[in-house]
């Protein structure tokens, strides 16, 4: 089983979007998939149908009381375990629990054999449970939007790295994804040069094709399912491919 956490301490980078779709397109190529949204926002939740879970279904109990993961949500051919907004309820108590970052990676450990592929959606901060999202992985995958707020997060990023770095030194970041990108912009294309020169690995860039995006989560059906033939059915399929060599995975996939 490889766990992945797709992280950024600042939003709007595409997290959700990327967990869900490119979780969505490895399991329909035939991997075993968990998801895991651990932003209290519960967009990914929502962006694949699910609106009815209760606190007890998400990661709350795992957080706070050391409790093995939940029954899983089995959603468009993959296992969800959701979030909610009082999920945020957690981060204010988790400081009161001894080695309350490391149990998300212990009740993972409890299923090993039943997934493939576990990918983590963290929220956008630098809280206790974006620390819990973190040191669960065995690698890190990091959507960057090719913004001069892209490059602006970087040093922010480099030191939250540096803290989890230093409570498991294995951890790594396995891909970065420029995110955001339009080659018309000459903003966009300075912003990525300057990506290529200081991150690596790098995969190519995510175009911004924005309304396919947001009517499949409108939908609350991965891109993969709602629009695969289109343009960005395509470059999910892209992205998949480099997050598939990540892992070590057959690289070919399958809209």
């Amino acid at each position: 089983m490889k766990t992945v956490t797709v992280f950024n301490h600042a939003g709007g980078a595409g997290k959700t979007s990327i967990t869900r779709d490119v979780g969505y397109t490895l399991s329909h190529s035939g991997q075993r998939v968990l998801l895991i949204d651990l932003d209290p926002q519960a967009n990914l939740t929502t962006w694949l149908g699910v609106h009815d879970a209760g606190l007890q279904d998400t990661v709350h109990g795992v957080a706070t009381a050391g409790q093995p993961l939940p029954a899983p949500r089995s959603v468009h051919g993959l296992h969800l375990i959701p979030s909610r907004v009082d999920l945020a309820l957690a981060e204010a108590m988790m400081p009161g629990v001894i080695g309350a970052e490391m149990s998300l990676r212990r009740a993972l450990q409890a299923v090993q054999d039943l997934y493939d592929v576990v990918m983590i959606d963290s929220p956008p901060s630098v809280g206790k449970l974006a620390a819990m999202g973190a040191l669960a992985a065995d690698m890190l995958l990091v959507p960057i939007p090719t913004r001069h707020k892209g490059l602006d997060a970087l040093p922010g990023l480099q030191a939250v790295m540096n803290m989890y770095h230093n409570l498991r030194p294995e951890l790594s970041v396995g891909l970065y994804v420029p995110t955001m990108y339009d080659a018309r912009r000459s903003h966009d294309r300075e912003v990525l040069e300057q990506l290529k020169a200081h991150l690596s690995p790098l995969a190519d860039p995510v175009p911004q094709r924005e309304a396919v995006w947001m009517d499949s989560s409108l939908a609350g059906q991965p891109v993969g399912l709602f629009a695969p033939a289109s343009p960005v059915g395509q470059d999910v399929l892209r992205l998949s491919s480099s997050v598939a060599q990540m892992l070590g995975l057959p690289s070919e996939v399958r809209s």
